[in-house]
C-alpha cells in the first residue's frame, strides 16, 4: 500500500440523493438512495465501499461523475464544487475525463460493434486536441498499462475477449484520459478467482504507477481486504462506519460491520464474533420495526443492541483512532459487552 497525500482529491459532504419526488416540506423523496454521506479520497489511495444491494454505493459514484443530481450536499474535486459548474465549465470538466467510472458489467457497457481500439479511444475523441498519431499512441499505452498486447486485441470486439480481458479493456478506456480519480463498480463480481485476483492486483498497481485515487465498490469485504487503505460501510442509504481497513476488519465498531465480517469466512479477522451474536434472536416487535421509517437507526430492526435512543438515527462520531467513525450510540461498548457475555457462557458450559 502507498502513502496517500493529506489533501483530499475528492471531498463529499452531507450528500443526499433521491430517485423519487420530494415529500412536501422536505428535500428528499420516499426513495432516498443516499442520505447525508460524507467521504474523502486522496491521491494514491484505494478506498473500498461495501454494503448490500440498495445501500447507496453505486449512487455515490453516479452522483460524483454527474449521472444523477444530488438532492443536497456538496461534491468537491480538487477544491472545486462540482455542483456549481454550469455550461462551458461543466462541459470542459467532463471532457477532461479526470473522474472516470468503470461499470459493473463490461459485456453490457462495451459497444459490441466497436473494436477495442475504437472503444478505448472514445474518451480521447470526446476530449479532442490530439492528432491521429498521438491518439493511437495513447490507446496502445493504456492497453499495455492494463496488461494487454495492443497488437493482439486492437482489432477484436468484446465478444472475442474473455471476461478478464473485457474488464481490462474497460479499465484501459477509463485510464486513457489519464484521470485522477477512478470509480470501479463491482469490478470483479462476474470474474473467476484467477481473473479476480488479476484485476485487483492491477488496480493496486495502477494507483501506484499513475498516482490514481481509486474507489472500489463491492458487496463483500474479501474483495477489498488485500488492496484498500480505507473502507466505508453503507447500509440502507446511510454511511454507518469508515476507517482504515485493518481496524474495520479486526475491530468493527458498528454491529452491521461486525455482521459483514462475521459472514465473510475468506476475510482474515481476529475477533470471534459470529453472525448469530449480532442479529436478533427473534423478529423485531412491530414498534421497533417502524423506528427506521420514523427517522430511527437504519439497522435497529436487525440489531440486538438497539435501545430507545435508536429511535433517532445516530450521526457519525469519531472513535479511537480519530481516523475512524461509526454511526452507533454504543459503538465503543457493544463489542465489550458481547465479549463478556460470551466468556460467561463458556465458563458456564
Amino acid at each position: 500500500m502507498t502513502t496517500p497525500t493529506t489533501t483530499p482529491l475528492l471531498k463529499v459532504t452531507d450528500l443526499s440523493v433521491s430517485y423519487a419526488r420530494p415529500k412536501k416540506g422536505t428535500h428528499l423523496g420516499t426513495g432516498a438512495a443516499l442520505h447525508g454521506a460524507s467521504l474523502e479520497v486522496r491521491r494514491g489511495e484505494i478506498v473500498g465501499i461495501v454494503g448490500e444491494t440498495g445501500s447507496g454505493k453505486t449512487t455515490l459514484a453516479r452522483a460524483t461523475v454527474g449521472l444523477v443530481t444530488p438532492a443536497a450536499g456538496t461534491i468537491e474535486f480538487e477544491g472545486a464544487d462540482l455542483g456549481a459548474l454550469r455550461g462551458r465549465a461543466l462541459r470542459e470538466f467532463r471532457r477532461r475525463g479526470q473522474v472516470q467510472l468503470v461499470f459493473q458489467d463490461p459485456l453490457r457497457s462495451l459497444d459490441p460493434d466497436l473494436t477495442v481500439a475504437r472503444l478505448v479511444g472514445e474518451p480521447l475523441d470526446i476530449a479532442g486536441g490530439l492528432s491521429s498519431r498521438e491518439r493511437s499512441a495513447r490507446i496502445d499505452e493504456a492497453l499495455r498499462e492494463v496488461g494487454l498486447d495492443p497488437g493482439e486485441v486492437r482489432g477484436r470486439r468484446p465478444r472475442q475477449l474473455s471476461g478478464g480481458q473485457r474488464q481490462r479493456v474497460s479499465l484501459a478506456r477509463a485510464i486513457v484520459t489519464r484521470p485522477a480519480l477512478l470509480f470501479c463498480d463491482e469490478p470483479v463480481s462476474a470474474l473467476d478467482v484467477s481473473n479476480r485476483n488479476l484485476v485487483l492486483n492491477l488496480l493496486d498497481r495502477l494507483r501506484r504507477d499513475l498516482d490514481l485515487a481509486v474507489v472500489v465498490i463491492a458487496h463483500d469485504l474479501s474483495s477489498l481486504a488485500g488492496i484498500a487503505d480505507r473502507v466505508a460501510v453503507f447500509y440502507r442509504s446511510r454511511l454507518v462506519e469508515q476507517g482504515p481497513t485493518r481496524d474495520v476488519l479486526e475491530r468493527p465498531a458498528h454491529p452491521y460491520t461486525a455482521l459483514l465480517t462475521a459472514s465473510a469466512p475468506s476475510v482474515e479477522r481476529h475477533h470471534e464474533i459470529r453472525p448469530a451474536d449480532v442479529r436478533l434472536d427473534a423478529e423485531p416487535t412491530e414498534d421497533r420495526a417502524g423506528w427506521t421509517a420514523q427517522g430511527g437507526c437504519v439497522f435497529a430492526a436487525r440489531c440486538r443492541f438497539a435501545h430507545d435512543a435508536c429511535r433517532v438515527q445516530p450521526d457519525l462520531v469519531p472513535l479511537d483512532p480519530p481516523t475512524r467513525e461509526a454511526a452507533c450510540y454504543v459503538a465503543g461498548e457493544w463489542a465489550a459487552h458481547l465479549k463478556t457475555n460470551l466468556t460467561q457462557q463458556e465458563i458456564a458450559s
